[in-house]
């Protein structure tokens, strides 16, 4: 089954970050991302742009509603994400602990659901 790691951090402490500290964190996401492609249960994984470049979409009475920025203000922003395959939720729970991101922020995990063809 797949699972979506969806990495949830506080967008507004990067800026904040040493470079120093920048270089460990691409480095732990790296050796991260290297263990989920050698165990082979890696299906997919990106960085996300920081929220104040996303766009909502909502409809109005049949006509879209577009909105600038993040539509709900919180602590922590959706970050990035992982697409895993793993036997069960335990096993995906257990890789979303390994995550860097878990170390600062929050990991939700949740299986997705294939659409038939």
């Amino acid at each position: 089954m797949q699972y979506m790691l969806m990495i949830y951090g506080d967008e507004s402490a990067m800026p904040k970050a040493s470079k120093e500290s920048m270089n460990q964190m691409s480095a732990a996401y790296a050796a991260y991302t290297q263990a989920l492609q050698k165990a082979g249960v890696m299906v997919a994984g990106d960085r996300l742009h920081h929220s104040t470049d996303a766009a909502t979409v909502r409809m109005n009475n049949g006509k879209a509603k577009v909105l600038n920025g993040p539509y709900a203000e919180s602590k922590e922003q959706l970050a990035g994400h992982y697409v895993i395959e793993a036997n069960d939720l335990d096993a995906a729970l257990a890789w979303a602990a390994k995550c860097p991101g878990a170390q600062h922020g929050v990991l939700e995990v949740r299986p997705i659901v294939k659409m038939s063809n």
